[in-house]
């Protein structure tokens, strides 16, 4: 081959691998400005709220189970038929009211016969007084001999310990008539009864449990790390507590009062136990129920805080996304310092009050992008004309031939 068609066959090759890195290149530049046009030109729409200082309440937060203040299962202290009960089922009873009344016939039979004793020896005691003191005055005194008079001195007091049995004997009467009927012990809701009218019953038989739901407590563990701070905030007063909705955001009742931590910690699962009391005014509250409980241990004065969801959760720890003057983000990696309520949390490190923080929108996120910052609630503005017309040239662009 001449040197003519070599040097001709050497400048095709360069023109052709010209011509391929030229598309190659175009195609790169077609796509870093399509990206340019989604991330650069049109900047991504975020949410951004500043860090705040601010005092802020110090909470601890459980699931909790609610229980009667008091529940009393009432029964019989005799046997008899039961004629009445004097209760509905689910009724509210003052410490007193009737509850049922058992057959008294039996018991009013002996109260009056204990009474009819008392009143015999009442009266022998009297005729035996009356015998000695006429015996022992001065008239009769040196008629009567000595041995009589002590047998009418022991008479009298023989009568009197016969007085003394026969009132006892009364009372006790008194008080097995007085058991035939049943009163509520307690302040409290009345369960479903267990007998009905008409059956005889015995000592102890269960008629109806009451509960007492004013006030009323309210049981829940935390984790034994907490306990010397609980034990803390106690000594220096009152610990005010709360129970939430079961989506744990509103307050339901708000009165509660820490009553009890208890003695122990439980080595099965780590955690002590503690007991709230409620006044429970509304009846918001019923036994057995479940609820979220959080109890306010004190105040951190002067702390960083920033809504909850800005803060992410990264392999290497927490984070947020902070936005520059110059409106792009960047990462910071923060130390929460607990939560504040169910809305935010305190940030320990990593943030200052003023910086602005990502929301919303985290996901398309990334080092070093522009974003659009938007307050919260606000919705971002629709695109003009030319951001439009500029969107669709850069579409048909990617389009062209290949």
């Amino acid at each position: 081959m001449s040197r003519f068609w070599k040097t001709a066959l050497l400048v095709v090759a360069v023109l052709l691998v010209a011509g391929i890195g030229y598309r190659v290149l175009g195609s790169g530049k077609q796509k870093q400005a399509g990206w340019g046009g989604q991330q650069g030109d049109a900047q991504v729409p975020v949410t951004v709220v500043a860090a705040v200082r601010d005092t802020v309440p110090v909470y601890v937060t459980a699931q909790g189970t609610v229980s009667a203040y008091n529940t009393v299962t009432v029964s019989p202290q005799v046997g008899g038929q039961l004629l009445s009960v004097n209760f509905r089922e689910g009724q509210a009873v003052k410490k007193g009211e009737l509850l049922a009344q058992i057959d008294p016939r039996t018991f009013q039979a002996q109260y009056d016969q204990a009474v009819a004793s008392l009143r015999q020896n009442q009266a022998l005691l009297a005729t035996a007084q009356s015998n000695y003191e006429r015996s022992n005055s001065e008239a009769y005194r040196q008629y009567v001999a000595q041995t009589d008079l002590d047998t009418l001195r022991n008479q009298v007091a023989q009568y009197q310990a016969a007085v003394a049995a026969a009132q006892a004997s009364m009372a006790q009467s008194k008080v097995q008539l007085d058991y035939t009927r049943i009163t509520a012990p307690i302040d409290g809701v009345a369960g479903i009864r267990a007998v009905d009218p008409g059956n005889v019953v015995a000592a102890g038989t269960s008629l109806v449990t009451l509960t007492q739901l004013q006030p009323i407590n309210v049981l829940f563990n935390l984790p034994e790390q907490q306990l010397d701070a609980v034990r803390a905030a106690q000594a220096a007063g009152p610990l005010r507590t709360a129970t939430l909705d079961r989506a744990g955001g509103e307050v339901v009742n708000a009165d509660g009062t820490l009553q009890v931590v208890d003695n122990q910690i439980s080595s099965s699962s780590g955690t002590f136990r503690l007991r709230a009391e409620f006044a429970n005014a509304d009846g918001a509250l019923w036994p057995g129920q479940f609820v979220n409980v959080r109890m306010k241990l004190g105040e951190l004065p002067d702390s960083v805080v920033v809504p909850a969801e800005a803060v992410q959760r990264g392999s290497a720890g927490d984070f947020v996304y902070l936005v520059t003057p110059d409106d792009t983000v960047t990462l910071r990696d923060v130390v929460q310092g607990g939560q504040v309520d169910d809305g935010h949390v305190v940030i320990d490190k990593g943030l200052q009050a003023g910086d602005r923080v990502v929301t919303e929108g985290q996901f398309r996120l990334k080092e070093g992008i522009k974003v659009t910052p938007l307050q919260p609630g606000q919705a971002p503005p629709a695109p003009s004309e030319e951001q439009l017309k500029a969107a669709g040239q850069r579409r048909g662009a990617g389009r062209g031939p290949r």
